[in-house]
């Protein structure tokens, strides 16, 4: 299913105390999980009901996500293949991946 590029993308919320980034569309909830060290923020797992695949939520949920780290300054480890997959073919947040 194609996007449809007259409506508006939905709202990508970050709950820190849950460690999640997440949102609802159609009343599904779609969500990307971290866990936190010192100095870098590590993606686990990008959920997204099969209502919804193949929208680009998870892009959305990774690309705010990034975006977030970007300006804040932290790096970030793609445990979570879709994730690392993103970072691989978005070529400008490949700074922000730590090496580990």
């Amino acid at each position: 299913m194609t996007p449809d590029p007259t409506t508006p993308p939905p709202a990508i919320v970050h709950d820190a105390s849950a460690r999640r980034w997440w949102t609802v569309v159609d009343g599904h909830e779609a969500h990307l999980d971290y866990e936190d060290s010192e100095s870098v923020r590590t993606y686990t797992h990008t959920w997204v009901p099969p209502e919804l695949r193949g929208r680009n939520i998870a892009a959305l949920l990774v690309a705010a996500a990034l975006a977030d780290d970007e300006a804040q300054g932290r790096k970030v480890y793609p445990r979570c293949s879709y994730v690392a997959r993103w970072i691989d073919r978005h070529h400008e947040f490949a700074a922000l991946v730590a090496t580990r």
